[in-house]
């Protein structure tokens, strides 16, 4: 009689179990009570037990019980008194850890045994159930057999709520026989005859006939040259041994390491973790030489050795080394894995090789077209971890690592370099570092460039008629421009684009954007801009040069006409006297610094219709550039300069300061 808290036992299992592992474990002691009786002729029957309850779409009813009967040895004194046992070692020497029929109970309500043994001449049958409380062995009986051969029947009665298996019997035959693979490759073995049918034996499938009837097609080995391969363990060099397999319409299931221990499938990963091109499904080619639809298959890697065996879990879910680094043991399931991984890779290399030709050619189409400034990176870089199929998020960010770990790599050098005190040291890492720090300036500067050529183009269809026969609002090519609503305080360098009409301004320390200036609900002008010192003395001195822009709306004049309180001139002049009345402060509430002699620009951008352009020179007496493409004036009396200049104009002269740069990059 045992002692054992049963529940607690199978609460406490936490492995990686599913509903198909209390089917294989009681397969497995099946497989392994015939090899016990060294039965020639050995069969196992699972038989799958349907739900009474009628489905209203006249589908299959639920499976929710399994018999699992063998013609092996029996539950003899020996075989009882280790299934009553917790943690037994009668089968150590197979793999068994004396724990696997306490999976059952964690998906099935109830475990029934019924066992014909030979209790020396005699033969005797054994029945009982599982207990769920302390006692693992209940409502034992033992008597006198009808039946002239030893064999068990196991029953796992009832599916636990929750709980659900595949329908159809050649779903769960499939994956029952990926799960018992290895007993059906193990070299030198022989495994018995697998049979799943219904209860009453209809739609009877051979699982052994996966492997070894060719017209199943199911499954295929592919000869590798690297069977074996070698890890440094703590103290020792273990061998593990791989073998690999096409497995035929796989439907949603991925290529896959599997990891054996003692003929069975314990834990593994998608190979796509390790070589990215894994992921997608391959296929095999007809005898043109053309993809053939029909035949597609994944690649499953079986890896076993005796380092397995000695180290596979409890529940046989998973192994006692470390999924990574394992300082103890020495080789963890990542190390095993990688190799067994690339041994997957040379079995099928041309295909991979394919995949990976057509990742390149990706990754380089959008570097050609998008991001031109990652050019220098490419040819440097390892796309190998890179997904099979990648988005452009997924290759810029790729691509954005590897330009920052260039960058520490160029900052590490030269620190480097900067410590070395013996100057003929220098001569030969110097030209490297410095060819380094040029690659990486260069991509900058060609991002750059190329976001100015979208903005151009988005620009440009801003002066457009739109869909409707209206052109955009003043606000539309103001915001490209310079956000509305904003300054230099809260809009970062990188959200404006006023070299669209003077590179200069890229250089001010302060841009008020539409904002009051007196922050009141006062006139504010477009865009107000005060330089910094890398072109004059200081921020805020007297000699520091101000200029205030007005936009108006793509082909709009009625600003010109004599009713009209917009009259963009006036109003930069207006702004222009206030500030020299020390009405305005800056930012930070200082007060605008000016002197009689301070330099002011002002620019008014609109279209200029032949109205505008009478109103300039009658009524503003404003001269005309040479290509009358802006207006311009020279108001002395407060210092101001003052162009007009059309939309086209800021358009073209953009285009043309940055035409090389284009031409130079070939976009």
């Amino acid at each position: 009689m045992s002692n054992v808290n049963i529940k607690r036992a199978v609460e406490n299992i936490r492995a990686n179990t599913t509903v198909y592992t209390p089917v294989v474990e009681m397969t497995v002691n099946a497989i392994q009570a015939i090899d016990a009786a060294s039965r020639m002729q050995g069969k196992v029957s699972i038989r799958a037990i349907r739900s009474h309850q009628i489905k209203l779409d006249n589908s299959l009813p639920d499976v929710c019980s399994f018999e699992i009967q063998d013609n092996g040895i029996g539950f003899t004194d020996e075989n009882c008194n280790s299934f009553d046992t917790l943690y037994t070692d009668l089968k150590i020497d197979e793999g068994g850890k004396g724990f696997g029929r306490f999976t059952c109970l964690k998906y099935f309500e109830d475990l029934h045994v019924r066992s014909v043994y030979c209790d020396g001449s005699i033969l005797k049958l054994r029945c009982f159930s599982m207990g769920k409380d302390n006692d693992i062995i209940v409502n034992e009986k033992v008597e006198a057999s009808v039946q002239q051969e030893s064999g068990t029947v196991v029953t796992l009665s009832i599916l636990k709520k929750g709980r659900f298996f595949d329908k159809k019997l050649s779903t769960i035959a499939r994956n029952l026989f990926e799960r018992l693979l290895p007993y059906f490759i193990t070299e030198d073995y022989i495994c018995p005859e697998i049979v799943l049918s219904e209860k009453d034996g209809s739609g009877m499938i051979r699982l052994n006939d996966f492997i070894n009837n060719e017209l199943a097609a199911v499954i295929q080995e592919i000869v590798v040259d690297k069977k074996i391969f070698k890890l440094h363990a703590t103290d020792t060099e273990e061998e593990f041994h791989v073998r690999i397999f096409k497995l035929y319409a796989p439907k949603n299931q991925k290529s896959r390491i599997s990891l054996v221990a003692h003929k069975r499938e314990v834990s593994g990963n998608p190979i796509h973790k390790y070589i990215p091109e894994f992921e997608d499904e391959f296929y095999d080619k007809d005898g043109t030489g053309e993809i053939d639809r029909e035949r597609n298959y994944i690649i499953k890697a079986y890896v076993f050795s005796a380092y397995l065996d000695r180290n596979v879990s409890l529940e046989r879910g998973g192994f006692e080394f470390q999924i990574e680094m394992d300082l103890i043991l020495g080789i963890s399931q990542t190390e095993i894995e990688r190799e067994a991984a690339t041994a997957a890779k040379e079995a099928i290399g041309p295909d991979i090789t394919f995949r990976q030709e057509k990742k390149k050619e990706r990754v380089q189409c959008y570097v050609d077209e998008e991001a031109p400034w990652h050019k220098n990176i490419l040819s440097k870089i390892d796309l190998s971890g890179m997904p099979y199929n990648p988005s452009n998020e997924e290759i810029e960010i790729r691509l954005q690592k590897e330009k920052f770990a260039q960058e520490i790599e160029i900052k590490n050098d030269v620190k480097k370099l900067l410590a070395e005190s013996k100057f003929e040291k220098l001569q030969d890492s110097i030209l490297a570092i410095v060819s380094k720090i040029s690659d990486t300036s260069r991509n900058d500067l060609i991002h750059y460039i190329a976001l100015r050529r979208k903005i151009l183009d988005i620009f440009g269809k801003s002066l457009e008629i739109d869909d409707t026969g209206t052109y955009s609002a003043e606000g539309r090519v103001h915001d490209i421009i310079f956000p509305r609503k904003g300054d230099t305080e809260i809009t970062s360098f990188n959200d404006h684009h006023l070299w669209i009409i003077d590179e200069r301004m890229n250089f001010c320390s302060y841009v008020s954007s539409d904002i009051p200036l007196d922050g009141k609900k006062t006139d504010r002008p477009d865009l107000i801009a005060y330089n910094k010192r890398v072109l004059f003395r200081e921020d805020n001195e007297a000699s520091n040069p101000i200029t205030i822009f007005e936009f108006k709306k793509p082909q709009r004049d009625d600003f010109v006409n004599p009713s009209s309180q917009e009259d963009p001139v006036q109003q930069i002049v207006r702004y222009v006297n206030n500030i020299r009345d020390g009405k305005y402060k800056t930012p930070e509430g200082r007060k605008i610094q000016v002197m009689d002699n301070t330099p002011f620009y002002g620019y008014v951008v609109c279209d200029l219709t032949s109205k505008v352009e009478a109103w300039l020179e009658r009524e503003k007496d404003f001269k005309p550039m040479p290509d009358r493409s802006g207006w311009f004036q020279w108001r002395d009396n407060i210092n101001l300069y003052l162009e007009v200049i059309s939309w086209d104009k800021v358009l073209k002269d953009a285009k043309m300061r940055n035409k090389v740069f284009f031409q130079k990059l070939g976009i």
